[in-house]
């Protein structure tokens, strides 16, 4: 337990929970022109991105992302660098596999990304963006807001939120994060960043009553 954690009660977990659904789409996955690999501290993104070429859902996989505060230290040639050297090691081929190592959020991720399979010659009519479990609903909000003329699908790693609070090894940075995410669901649109995502009163309440826990660490302004 590392010295920013506190013990977290089990009504903090159910809401948690709720919200760990909420952020996941759900959606049925089917074979599309390209998948874009969103950039993060998580490295099973690369992993997940790897199952799924290798399941023959797409022909091409752009790895999309520099670096930030939270990843310098962990990919420090780049969060897309590492993710495609991790994706070369689980066996997708070199030529299968786009680098765009400079965005540096989720809005450039995905503009950065068009602009690289343009230059490429690719025009996808559907993507799959591949992302943290609990980053599926901002990147497909930001994605039909800024490509909103091609078909998004979303995928993560397939775990549950006890599995995944054990690969990261910080409960209540995991927390944090999930209340992070859900305020930039809700604020964004406002700003013209992602288009407006409908979110349940229990979903709402769960975030409100978690903030009030302090789990803000990942908040806006923060």
């Amino acid at each position: 337990m590392t010295d920013n954690q506190q013990t977290i009660t089990e009504d903090q977990w159910r809401k948690a929970k709720l919200i760990w659904d909420y952020h996941q789409m759900s959606h049925d996955l089917a074979p599309v022109d390209v998948a874009i690999g969103l950039g993060s501290h998580d490295l099973g993104v690369a992993a997940a991105s790897a199952d799924l070429y290798r399941a023959g859902l797409f022909p091409v996989l752009v790895f999309t992302g520099g670096n930030s505060p939270t990843t310098a230290k962990v990919f420090p040639r780049g969060e897309a660098v590492h993710f495609r050297e991790h994706a070369l090691e689980l066996g997708v081929p070199d030529e299968a596999i786009l680098v765009e190592p400079n965005a540096a959020n989720t809005g450039q991720n995905i503009t950065l990304s068009r602009e690289l399979l343009a230059g490429n010659g690719i025009t996808p009519k559907t993507v799959l963006l591949v992302s943290k479990p609990y980053m599926e609903r901002r990147s497909f909000a930001t994605a039909r807001k800024l490509w909103p003329e091609v078909e998004i699908l979303c995928a993560s790693e397939p775990l549950e939120l006890d599995d995944y609070l054990k690969s990261i090894g910080d409960e209540k940075l995991v927390l944090d994060m999930l209340v992070g995410d859900l305020q930039r669901v809700i604020e964004y649109p406002k700003n013209g960043f992602a288009i407006a995502q409908d979110v349940p009163e229990d979903v709402h309440d769960a975030y409100e009553s978690l903030i009030r826990d302090g789990f803000t660490s990942r908040l806006i302004g923060s």
